[in-house]
């Protein structure tokens, strides 16, 4: 007997949290799709679990001791929405990419994140096929000290640009990210 959309849910949230590929490929469809794989390394964008993997990944190399605990859930049918927080602290440089490329480097603050997430999951043949969010980003980058800047956070992220270490980040981030996918 197949999970319930909750506990297919409640998998992908873990997965995302733990990098678990046995997990994976037991609640990740092989069509998987991300919609928000565009701020991501390229390899979060791959179907299946090797993006869901690739994604887990990205975020905990950025956020030690990453949780996604969940506040609520709904369903219907073929669809689950999930509203929950993202919490960790910050150790590693947080990354976003725009077209496949470094956008921002993030570099590591110490500080922890604490912010609210909406998650929509399409469900097909017992597994997670679709997953777009809503998610309270300002709020996670105020948290960080980037948004509006704080001097400090400005000066190392500028440092980091001019010196290449944001390049070299988003480097190491995406290498991470792509082994995590070929894990499958």
């Amino acid at each position: 007997m197949g999970m319930t959309p909750n506990e297919l849910a409640r998998g992908l949230f873990r997965v995302l949290e733990t990098g678990d590929p046995a997990l994976a490929a037991e609640v990740v469809h092989d069509r998987f799709a991300n919609r928000e794989a565009a701020v991501a390394p390229a390899a979060c964008s791959l179907s299946g679990p090797a993006g869901v993997l690739a994604s887990s990944a990205w975020l905990r190399s950025a956020y030690e001791d990453l949780r996604l605990p969940i506040d609520a859930m709904a369903e219907d049918g073929d669809r689950v929405w999930v509203r929950l927080r993202m919490q960790g602290r910050h150790t590693g440089p947080f990354v976003r990419y725009r077209d496949g490329r470094l956008d921002q480097a993030v570099p590591p603050t110490g500080r922890e994140i604490d912010c609210e997430q909406i998650h929509v999951l399409d469900l097909h043949e017992g597994k997670v096929v679709r997953h777009e969010a809503v998610r309270d980003d300002v709020t996670m980058l105020q948290q960080l000290g980037v948004f509006p800047p704080s001097p400090s956070v400005a000066l190392r992220m500028a440092a980091w640009k001019v010196g290449g270490r944001a390049a070299r980040a988003a480097e190491e981030v995406t290498r991470r990210a792509a082994e995590a996918a070929s894990s499958v």
